[in-house]
């Protein structure tokens, strides 16, 4: 890895120290620049997505294969993409990546143009939906190993929270731009299915651009020769290689981390559809000068993701900071309980503006927890394999969680004999968050009892 060195002239750099509070090397201030336009594009998107498939037909099930589908993805692609960054570098692969997405973005954005071509029992439209899936989410989940290798190449091991702190800070600050982008946009428009699609890819046309910017900066400004090559990529027998050689710290990390995100991914993908359809909970203000203004429930899940990420921002880098005098564990397990609370709180909760303005500042303390998270994965990977290993973890951990939405969307919606039609079980929201909940206390109990502090911080 090639760090910054002093300028030749003896001058200091005016922004030594800042680099160094926040970790931010040259190449992951790339990385965290790319972040930032990637997760805009997704973030804006991936949060409405059950919004827009409803406005073009979908059922709730169909909205959890959705969420099922994109959990097979993110088991799938991160091992693969990190084995290619190992192979090739950071910089061609993160391309490579981020044109993927993009393109995705664009499919998206074309598919209402298919919803009058009937497929069995659905549309082109919702096809195409799950088909742009598997470019979009490229950059997120093909290059989740690079990120973690680039971050891992540029700082200490004792710094490693703080490095991610760095990297999270920008990415979530995309997600706190994101829904207020698109509260604005959806503000225009009505709660209809047709104002929901329009709004939609107007969304979708930002997120086309944010990823042209994305693939280009991070190819044009990343240093190839900071890259930290592995070996070449053997195939199925390096994968099984990986897998017993992760580090034997990592397991009770990972076993809660799979039941803490098997019951996220329980309910995640349907928090939209709580604040807009099932509780339909807007916001009408009066400001001023321009007098009254009604929000609709599309336009206020926008801003209660903004309160979210606000919270989120303000708290990682403290936290981050934070955990080199605690330790990673207590860091990522405040995380945990976060997670694993939230659904059962937010589905019972009154239809009441104020009281979900509480609940999503309360969710966004999960995010102050990321970097601890990250660095307690990739810490104890010996150097030039920071991506295999993390994608061997986050592969066994997104196998797990593949069937969490589906079973998530079946527990709503309900379950009827596939031979007589009869409903066997009614479908309760109410059942299913707070099944997920269950799970998610679980996962994290276990990780306060097993969980191992990685040495670097202790």
């Amino acid at each position: 890895m090639v760090l910054e060195q002093e300028p030749a002239d003896g001058r200091a750099d005016p922004l030594d120290a800042f680099r160094q509070f926040f970790a931010l090397e040259r190449d992951v201030l790339v990385l965290s620049l790319a972040m930032f336009a990637f997760s805009l594009g997704f973030q804006m998107t991936s949060r409405y997505m059950a919004e827009y498939m409803s406005a073009l037909g979908a059922s709730v099930f169909v909205i959890g294969l959705f969420g099922t589908f994109g959990n097979v993805i993110s088991a799938v692609y991160p091992y693969p993409g990190g084995a290619i960054s190992d192979l090739i570098g950071s910089r061609y692969a993160l391309t490579a990546f981020g044109f993927c997405s993009t393109l995705g973005f664009a499919v998206w954005l074309v598919a209402p143009a298919l919803a009058d071509v009937a497929v069995g029992p659905t549309s082109l439209a919702i096809v195409a939906i799950f088909l742009g899936l598997l470019l979009a989410q490229a950059w997120k989940s093909f290059g989740l190993g690079a990120t973690f290798a680039i971050v891992k190449q540029a700082v200490s091991p004792s710094q490693l929270a703080a490095g991610f702190a760095s990297t999270e800070t920008f990415r979530r600050s995309a997600f706190l731009v994101g829904p207020l982008v698109a509260a604005t946009l959806f503000f225009p428009f009505g709660s209809s299915d047709d104002s929901v699609v329009t709004a939609f890819q107007l969304l979708l046309l930002v997120a086309v651009g944010f990823g042209v910017v994305g693939t280009v900066v991070q190819h044009v400004r990343y240093r190839p020769d900071a890259d930290d090559i592995g070996t070449e990529f053997e195939g199925a027998t390096q994968l099984l290689a990986d897998l017993r050689a992760m580090p034997a710290e990592l397991r009770p990390l990972l076993i809660g981390d799979t039941l803490v995100r098997f019951a996220n991914g329980m309910v995640y993908v349907f928090f939209v559809i709580v604040v807009t359809r099932f509780l339909e909970v807007g916001l009408a203000v009066s400001l001023p000068i321009v007098g009254a203004i009604a929000l609709s429930p599309q336009s206020y899940f926008g801003l209660l993701l903004g309160l979210e990420m606000v919270v989120a921002l303000l708290t990682m880098i403290p936290v981050a900071k934070a955990a080199e005098r605690v330790g990673l564990k207590p860091v990522v397990a405040l995380g945990f309980v976060v997670y694993a609370v939230f659904p059962i709180l937010l589905i019972n909760a009154p239809a009441d503006p104020a009281v979900l303005a509480v609940l999503f500042a309360f969710s966004g303390l999960r995010f102050a927890g990321l970097p601890a998270h990250k660095a307690l994965i990739v810490g104890p990977a010996e150097q030039g394999a920071g991506g295999r290993v993390t994608g061997a973890y986050y592969l066994l951990r997104n196998v797990v969680v593949i069937p969490s939405a589906a079973l998530g969307g079946l527990l709503w919606d309900g379950v009827s004999n596939p031979l007589t039609g009869t409903q066997v079980f009614a479908g309760d929201p109410v059942v299913a968050f707070s099944i997920a909940t269950g799970i998610g206390l679980v996962g994290t109990a276990y990780f306060l009892l097993f969980g191992e502090e990685f040495e670097a911080y202790r």
